[in-house]
């Protein structure tokens, strides 16, 4: 079985974020796959078989199967246009999230998801005490999203990672107005077993809605400002749909030994 390890989200190898994705014939177990991504120890290992209309793809932290991947997804989509359906105009994956279509346009690959319905929540005590700084807002759907007030701040943080598990959320942002973007944001998601998502796509599904919102902008650049560091290229659509572009360098390419 071939495995990709792809950087998304940027131009730059060993830069973004590295995700495996594995192209298979047919479906392993559960448990293999699990496996196989506690063994790679990335924030994703992607798995992806072919089928009649598309592809069916799943996402695998090094704790658990999770229902939408952004990173992931564009690595997977980089790796089908690259090796496997080089002349396609469009992949389609199947997923937990429903069907997510992807089209290349030039070095972009352009991801359309689904937009995260959020409420605004109050600010508490937890979050202060969780990110050693106060949050001038809060925002929750399927992850919480915590507003600071500058750059710096995010760039600062040195997050409790026992105390973000106790937040609501199943990913724990930080977001602020970028100095060299729309926004600023960090993604942290402990309770997937991954202490900071170097670039987090779907994330961007709710921080992307909400800066579009704030700055009466319908197209928002972002920048993930973790160590390895990321650009988003994010579009609100019609129908509560986003597209969020991004460029990918491969990195390796090998060869699965264990029968899974």
């Amino acid at each position: 079985m071939k495995q990709y390890i792809v950087d998304a989200f940027t131009g730059e190898p060993f830069s973004g974020n590295p995700a495996a994705v594995c192209v298979m014939e047919r479906w392993p177990s559960d448990l293999s796959m699990m496996k196989l991504a506690m063994e790679n120890n990335l924030s994703e290992t992607a798995f992806v078989v072919k089928e009649k209309d598309g592809y069916r793809l799943r996402w695998f932290t090094p704790g658990t199967e999770v229902e939408l991947c952004g990173h992931a997804t564009l690595a997977s989509a980089f790796v089908i246009f690259s090796f496997y359906e080089p002349d396609a105009e469009i992949i389609r994956f199947h997923t937990l999230s429903g069907e997510l279509p992807v089209r290349k346009n030039k070095n972009l690959y352009e991801m359309n998801f689904p937009v995260d319905i959020y409420k605004e929540i109050p600010v508490t005590d937890d979050m202060e005490k969780a990110y050693g700084i106060r949050p001038v807002r809060a925002i929750l759907g399927t992850d919480l999203v915590c507003v600071f007030n500058d750059e710096n701040q995010i760039r600062s943080l040195t997050p409790d990672q026992s105390l973000l598990i106790k937040l609501d959320g199943r990913i724990q942002n930080a977001t602020a107005r970028g100095t060299d973007a729309d926004c600023a944001s960090r993604s942290f998601a402990p309770k997937l077993s991954i202490a900071e998502d170097p670039v987090c796509g779907s994330a961007h599904c709710q921080i992307a809605s909400y800066w579009g919102m704030e700055l009466g902008k319908r197209i928002i650049e972002a920048v993930q400002l973790s160590k390895r560091g990321g650009r988003l290229h994010c579009e609100l659509l019609k129908n509560n749909r986003i597209a969020v572009s991004g460029e990918a360098v491969l990195i390796a390419v090998s060869e699965i030994m264990v029968d899974l």
